[in-house]
């Protein structure tokens, strides 16, 4: 599995980089067959009203397809979390998925 981790409009520092790579990691167990992930961490807003908005982004790609989540937060850590549960959630639909594709043909 290929891990590319790429941070815009903020510093990337040792400690991000590993807190992502190892929630991006933490994705294997969910889905044996994952190809690569391409994580993005940025800043989004530098509007002096809403504050530093903090977006990750995983884009997973699995045989035959490419899951996306992105999700922001206050924090960045946060985000990350955030991005990494609900990829975890659309990995297990995905091989919820070819399990019943798997029944189906056997019938």
């Amino acid at each position: 599995m290929k891990l590319k981790i790429k941070a815009t409009n903020i510093t990337l520092t040792p400690q991000l980089k590993a807190y992502v790579e190892h929630k991006a990691t933490m994705l294997a167990k969910y889905y044996v067959g994952i190809i690569g992930i391409e994580a993005e961490v940025d800043l989004t807003s530098h509007h002096h009203r809403q504050g530093k908005i903090y977006r990750a982004e995983f884009n997973v790609a699995v045989p035959g397809k490419l899951l996306r989540v992105e999700k922001t937060a206050e924090d960045i850590f946060k985000a990350v979390d955030k991005v990494k549960e609900h990829m975890a959630l659309e990995l297990k639909k995905y091989k919820e998925k070819l399990i019943d594709k798997r029944r189906r043909v056997k019938k």
